[in-house]
């Protein structure tokens, strides 16, 4: 059993340990973090899930961006502990973060990832969509949270303070 909860100012260490663990040394080199420079995370999307001793298992942050002109949410990074891994948990942060998206105005979410994980999730390909590099470009996918909400969207990823 999870709890999730909104992450607050005094998970950030925590969540960075977390994330430390889960990536690769120079995680901050990617690309999408010179996106998030100087750019808190979406807060009422950003979550933590934590067992029922406190510990955190998981996280989830979200960021704004711009597709060209036309805003998006940026998932990532997400995280989860390597011991809790395997449990759902982090099909269950994106399902439970995404639900609130909508009633806060996004209509859609880009990530940078493997399609065949994220897929199931209703993430795909986009063609006209380009990171900053070295992204791999077939990494880029996207949701629409509602019916077309990517339809004519392209254009370059830039970042934005909300």
């Amino acid at each position: 059993m999870f709890h999730l909860n909104r992450e607050v100012e005094d998970d950030w260490w925590e969540v960075e340990a977390l994330y430390d663990l889960c990536f690769a040394p120079g995680r901050e080199a990617l690309s999408s973090y010179r996106l998030r420079d100087g750019i808190a995370p979406l807060s009422a999307l950003s979550h933590v899930a934590r067992d029922s001793d406190g510990i955190l298992a998981g996280a989830i942050r979200y960021w704004p961006v711009l597709v060209g002109a036309t805003p998006a949410l940026l998932l990532g990074p997400i995280g989860v502990h390597p011991t809790r891994q395997g449990e759902g948990l982090g099909g269950y942060l994106i399902r439970e973060s995404l639900a609130v998206a909508p009633p806060l105005g996004w209509s859609r979410v880009m990530l940078v990832g493997d399609e065949p994980y994220y897929k199931r999730f209703g993430f795909r390909y986009l063609s006209d969509v380009h990171m900053p590099p070295p992204t791999n470009p077939n990494r880029v996918l996207g949701m629409a949270l509602e019916p077309g909400a990517w339809d004519g969207v392209i254009g370059k990823v830039t970042g934005i303070n909300c």
